[in-house]
Protein backbone atom coordinates (compact mmCIF):
# COMPACT_ATOMS: atom_id res chain seq x y z
CA UNK A 1 0.00 0.00 0.00
CA UNK A 2 2.86 2.36 0.87
CA UNK A 3 5.41 2.65 -1.94
CA UNK A 4 8.70 3.64 -0.35
CA UNK A 5 10.28 4.22 -3.80
CA UNK A 6 7.54 6.56 -5.03
CA UNK A 7 8.39 10.23 -5.59
CA UNK A 8 5.47 11.20 -3.32
CA UNK A 9 6.79 11.49 0.27
CA UNK A 10 5.82 8.66 2.60
CA UNK A 11 4.21 11.15 4.98
CA UNK A 12 1.92 12.39 2.19
CA UNK A 13 1.08 8.82 1.12
CA UNK A 14 0.07 8.04 4.72
CA UNK A 15 -2.15 11.14 4.83
CA UNK A 16 -3.90 10.20 1.58
CA UNK A 17 -4.52 6.68 2.87
CA UNK A 18 -5.74 7.91 6.26
CA UNK A 19 -2.90 6.10 8.03
CA UNK A 20 -0.84 7.22 10.99
CA UNK A 21 2.78 8.12 10.23
CA UNK A 22 3.75 6.12 13.31
CA UNK A 23 2.30 2.99 11.72
CA UNK A 24 4.36 3.51 8.56
CA UNK A 25 7.67 4.33 10.22
CA UNK A 26 7.33 2.17 13.31
CA UNK A 27 9.98 -0.49 13.77
CA UNK A 28 9.24 -2.79 16.70
CA UNK A 29 11.86 -2.76 19.41
CA UNK A 30 13.41 -6.19 19.87
CA UNK A 31 12.12 -8.09 22.87
CA UNK A 32 14.15 -10.88 24.41
CA UNK A 33 12.91 -14.45 24.28
CA UNK A 34 12.77 -14.45 28.07
CA UNK A 35 10.55 -11.37 28.14
CA UNK A 36 8.29 -12.76 25.42
CA UNK A 37 7.78 -15.95 27.44
CA UNK A 38 7.18 -13.89 30.57
CA UNK A 39 4.63 -11.68 28.81
CA UNK A 40 2.79 -14.75 27.59
CA UNK A 41 2.55 -16.10 31.15
CA UNK A 42 1.49 -12.72 32.54
CA UNK A 43 -1.27 -12.59 29.92
CA UNK A 44 -2.50 -16.05 30.95
CA UNK A 45 -2.48 -15.11 34.64
CA UNK A 46 -4.26 -11.84 33.88
CA UNK A 47 -7.08 -13.70 32.14
CA UNK A 48 -7.42 -16.11 35.07
CA UNK A 49 -6.95 -13.54 37.85
CA UNK A 50 -7.64 -10.02 36.49
CA UNK A 51 -7.41 -8.49 39.96
CA UNK A 52 -3.68 -9.26 40.21
CA UNK A 53 -1.40 -6.24 40.05
CA UNK A 54 2.35 -6.25 39.53
CA UNK A 55 3.13 -7.34 43.11
CA UNK A 56 0.72 -10.26 43.11
CA UNK A 57 1.83 -11.33 39.66
CA UNK A 58 5.46 -11.22 40.80
CA UNK A 59 4.61 -13.40 43.80
CA UNK A 60 2.65 -15.85 41.64
CA UNK A 61 5.49 -16.08 39.12
CA UNK A 62 7.95 -16.62 41.93
CA UNK A 63 5.88 -19.58 43.16
CA UNK A 64 6.22 -21.03 39.66
CA UNK A 65 10.00 -20.67 39.77
CA UNK A 66 10.07 -17.54 37.60
CA UNK A 67 12.07 -14.95 39.51
CA UNK A 68 11.44 -11.41 38.35
CA UNK A 69 11.12 -8.00 40.02
CA UNK A 70 7.87 -6.12 40.51
CA UNK A 71 9.07 -3.15 38.44
CA UNK A 72 9.91 -5.37 35.49
CA UNK A 73 6.48 -7.00 35.71
CA UNK A 74 4.93 -3.53 35.74
CA UNK A 75 6.98 -2.48 32.70
CA UNK A 76 5.80 -5.51 30.76
CA UNK A 77 2.19 -4.91 31.81
CA UNK A 78 2.41 -1.37 30.44
CA UNK A 79 3.87 -2.68 27.19
CA UNK A 80 1.02 -5.18 26.94
CA UNK A 81 -1.60 -2.55 27.73
CA UNK A 82 -3.06 -4.36 30.75
CA UNK A 83 -3.66 -3.37 34.36
CA UNK A 84 -5.22 -4.93 37.41
CA UNK A 85 -9.01 -4.72 37.45
CA UNK A 86 -9.22 -3.21 40.91
CA UNK A 87 -9.60 0.32 42.29
CA UNK A 88 -6.55 2.38 41.33
CA UNK A 89 -5.10 5.51 42.97
CA UNK A 90 -5.14 8.85 41.21
CA UNK A 91 -8.27 8.25 39.16
CA UNK A 92 -9.05 11.96 39.14
CA UNK A 93 -5.92 12.75 37.09
CA UNK A 94 -6.58 13.34 33.43
CA UNK A 95 -4.15 13.42 30.52
CA UNK A 96 -3.86 16.93 29.01
CA UNK A 97 -6.49 17.45 26.33
CA UNK A 98 -8.17 14.10 26.92
CA UNK A 99 -11.65 14.09 28.44
CA UNK A 100 -12.95 11.11 30.42
CA UNK A 101 -16.65 10.41 29.89
CA UNK A 102 -18.97 8.94 32.56
CA UNK A 103 -19.91 5.26 32.63
CA UNK A 104 -23.48 4.93 31.30
CA UNK A 105 -24.17 1.19 31.50
CA UNK A 106 -24.70 0.79 35.24
CA UNK A 107 -28.22 -0.62 35.82
CA UNK A 108 -28.96 -0.23 32.11
CA UNK A 109 -31.00 -3.10 30.62
CA UNK A 110 -29.23 -3.99 27.37
CA UNK A 111 -31.84 -5.86 25.34
CA UNK A 112 -31.40 -4.73 21.72
CA UNK A 113 -28.77 -5.13 19.03
CA UNK A 114 -27.07 -1.80 18.24
CA UNK A 115 -28.09 -0.46 21.63
CA UNK A 116 -24.55 -0.61 23.03
CA UNK A 117 -21.27 -1.32 21.28
CA UNK A 118 -18.12 -1.96 23.31
CA UNK A 119 -14.53 -1.47 22.15
CA UNK A 120 -11.40 -2.81 23.77
CA UNK A 121 -7.81 -3.73 22.91
CA UNK A 122 -5.89 -6.80 24.03
CA UNK A 123 -2.36 -8.19 23.73
CA UNK A 124 -1.78 -11.09 21.32
CA UNK A 125 1.44 -13.15 21.68
CA UNK A 126 3.22 -14.50 18.61
CA UNK A 127 6.15 -16.87 18.11
CA UNK A 128 8.48 -13.88 17.98
CA UNK A 129 6.95 -10.67 19.26
CA UNK A 130 3.39 -9.55 19.82
CA UNK A 131 0.58 -7.48 18.34
CA UNK A 132 -2.58 -5.76 19.57
CA UNK A 133 -6.14 -6.76 18.76
CA UNK A 134 -8.93 -4.18 18.90
CA UNK A 135 -12.58 -5.12 18.36
CA UNK A 136 -16.07 -3.64 18.24
CA UNK A 137 -18.57 -5.92 20.00
CA UNK A 138 -22.35 -5.61 20.06
CA UNK A 139 -23.03 -6.11 23.77
CA UNK A 140 -26.54 -7.59 23.57
CA UNK A 141 -25.63 -10.29 21.03
CA UNK A 142 -21.86 -10.64 21.73
CA UNK A 143 -21.32 -10.39 17.97
CA UNK A 144 -17.86 -9.13 16.96
CA UNK A 145 -18.77 -6.49 14.39
CA UNK A 146 -15.31 -5.43 13.27
CA UNK A 147 -11.75 -5.92 14.47
CA UNK A 148 -8.15 -5.07 13.62
CA UNK A 149 -4.74 -6.53 14.42
CA UNK A 150 -2.03 -3.85 14.59
CA UNK A 151 1.53 -3.47 15.84
CA UNK A 152 0.88 -0.24 17.74
CA UNK A 153 -1.65 1.12 20.23
CA UNK A 154 -3.03 4.17 18.43
CA UNK A 155 -6.35 5.96 18.21
CA UNK A 156 -6.38 5.66 14.41
CA UNK A 157 -6.89 1.88 14.63
CA UNK A 158 -9.86 2.20 16.99
CA UNK A 159 -11.37 4.96 14.86
CA UNK A 160 -10.91 2.90 11.69
CA UNK A 161 -12.78 -0.19 12.93
CA UNK A 162 -15.49 1.94 14.54
CA UNK A 163 -16.12 3.78 11.28
CA UNK A 164 -16.17 0.44 9.47
CA UNK A 165 -18.81 -0.78 11.94
CA UNK A 166 -20.85 2.39 11.38
CA UNK A 167 -20.75 1.81 7.62
CA UNK A 168 -21.78 -1.85 7.89
CA UNK A 169 -24.21 -1.92 10.82
CA UNK A 170 -25.53 1.59 11.43
CA UNK A 171 -25.25 3.72 14.55
CA UNK A 172 -25.59 2.46 18.14
CA UNK A 173 -27.06 4.46 20.95
CA UNK A 174 -23.97 4.12 23.18
CA UNK A 175 -20.30 3.33 22.51
CA UNK A 176 -18.50 2.03 25.59
CA UNK A 177 -14.71 1.85 26.02
CA UNK A 178 -12.12 1.78 28.77
CA UNK A 179 -9.91 4.77 29.55
CA UNK A 180 -7.03 3.70 27.31
CA UNK A 181 -5.22 6.50 25.50
CA UNK A 182 -6.44 5.21 22.12
CA UNK A 183 -10.06 5.72 23.26
CA UNK A 184 -9.66 9.04 25.11
CA UNK A 185 -7.85 10.66 22.16
CA UNK A 186 -9.84 13.42 20.46
CA UNK A 187 -9.39 11.60 17.14
CA UNK A 188 -11.50 8.74 18.49
CA UNK A 189 -14.00 10.60 20.69
CA UNK A 190 -14.86 13.01 17.88
CA UNK A 191 -15.59 10.05 15.58
CA UNK A 192 -18.08 8.72 18.15
CA UNK A 193 -19.79 11.99 18.97
CA UNK A 194 -20.04 13.05 15.31
CA UNK A 195 -22.46 10.16 14.74
CA UNK A 196 -24.71 11.29 17.58
CA UNK A 197 -23.74 8.38 19.87
CA UNK A 198 -23.37 8.71 23.60
CA UNK A 199 -19.84 7.90 24.76
CA UNK A 200 -19.41 5.82 27.90
CA UNK A 201 -16.11 4.93 29.60
CA UNK A 202 -15.38 2.27 32.20
CA UNK A 203 -14.30 3.33 35.64
CA UNK A 204 -10.53 2.83 35.77
CA UNK A 205 -9.82 -0.63 37.14
CA UNK A 206 -13.51 -1.55 37.55
CA UNK A 207 -13.79 -5.20 36.46
CA UNK A 208 -17.58 -5.15 36.10
CA UNK A 209 -17.52 -2.40 33.48
CA UNK A 210 -15.62 -4.17 30.71
CA UNK A 211 -16.75 -7.74 31.36
CA UNK A 212 -18.56 -7.91 28.00
CA UNK A 213 -15.39 -7.73 25.93
CA UNK A 214 -13.21 -9.55 28.47
CA UNK A 215 -15.28 -12.68 27.80
CA UNK A 216 -14.62 -12.34 24.07
CA UNK A 217 -10.88 -12.02 24.73
CA UNK A 218 -10.95 -15.13 26.88
CA UNK A 219 -12.67 -17.08 24.11
CA UNK A 220 -10.38 -16.02 21.27
CA UNK A 221 -7.22 -16.60 23.31
CA UNK A 222 -8.04 -20.00 24.78
CA UNK A 223 -9.84 -21.33 21.71
CA UNK A 224 -7.39 -20.07 19.08
CA UNK A 225 -4.45 -17.78 19.95
CA UNK A 226 -2.88 -19.92 22.69
CA UNK A 227 -3.09 -22.97 20.42
CA UNK A 228 -1.02 -21.25 17.72
CA UNK A 229 2.39 -19.63 17.40
CA UNK A 230 1.91 -16.98 14.73
CA UNK A 231 5.14 -16.40 12.82
CA UNK A 232 4.01 -13.14 11.19
CA UNK A 233 1.51 -10.34 11.62
CA UNK A 234 -0.25 -11.41 8.44
CA UNK A 235 -0.67 -14.94 9.81
CA UNK A 236 -2.16 -13.55 13.03
CA UNK A 237 -4.56 -11.34 11.09
CA UNK A 238 -5.77 -14.16 8.85
CA UNK A 239 -6.23 -16.69 11.65
CA UNK A 240 -7.98 -14.30 14.04
CA UNK A 241 -10.30 -13.18 11.23
CA UNK A 242 -11.09 -16.84 10.58
CA UNK A 243 -11.81 -17.39 14.27
CA UNK A 244 -14.19 -14.45 14.53
CA UNK A 245 -16.08 -15.61 11.44
CA UNK A 246 -16.55 -19.00 13.14
CA UNK A 247 -17.31 -17.38 16.52
CA UNK A 248 -20.04 -15.21 15.02
CA UNK A 249 -21.69 -17.75 12.72
CA UNK A 250 -21.07 -21.26 14.04
CA UNK A 251 -20.18 -21.22 17.75
CA UNK A 252 -23.21 -21.57 20.08
CA UNK A 253 -22.95 -19.14 22.99
CA UNK A 254 -23.95 -20.28 26.47
CA UNK A 255 -25.28 -16.88 27.52
CA UNK A 256 -27.43 -16.69 24.36
CA UNK A 257 -29.42 -19.90 24.92
CA UNK A 258 -26.99 -21.80 22.71
CA UNK A 259 -27.54 -19.77 19.55
CA UNK A 260 -24.76 -17.99 17.69
CA UNK A 261 -23.92 -14.28 18.15
CA UNK A 262 -24.92 -13.59 14.54
CA UNK A 263 -28.36 -15.15 15.02
CA UNK A 264 -28.78 -13.31 18.32
CA UNK A 265 -27.83 -10.04 16.62
CA UNK A 266 -30.45 -10.54 13.92
CA UNK A 267 -33.08 -11.60 16.44
CA UNK A 268 -32.40 -8.61 18.67
CA UNK A 269 -32.45 -5.94 15.99
CA UNK A 270 -35.36 -3.53 16.55
CA UNK A 271 -38.24 -4.47 14.29
CA UNK A 272 -39.15 -2.06 11.51
CA UNK A 273 -42.59 -1.53 13.02
CA UNK A 274 -41.03 -0.48 16.30
CA UNK A 275 -38.62 1.86 14.57
CA UNK A 276 -41.45 3.59 12.63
Amino acid sequence: MIDRDHQLPITRQAQLLGMSRGTVYYLPRPVSDADLALMRRIDELHLEHPFMGARMLRDQLDREGIHVGRRHVRTLMLRMGIEALAPQPGTSKRAPGQKIYPYLLRKLAITRANQVWALDTTYIPMARGFVYLTAVVDVASRRVLTHKVAITLEACHAREILQEAFARYGTPEIVNTDQGSQFTAIEFTDAVLARGCKLSMDGRGAWRDNVFVERVWRSVKYERVYLKAYDSVSAARADIADYFDWYNTARPHSSLDRITPEQAYLDLLPKLAEAA
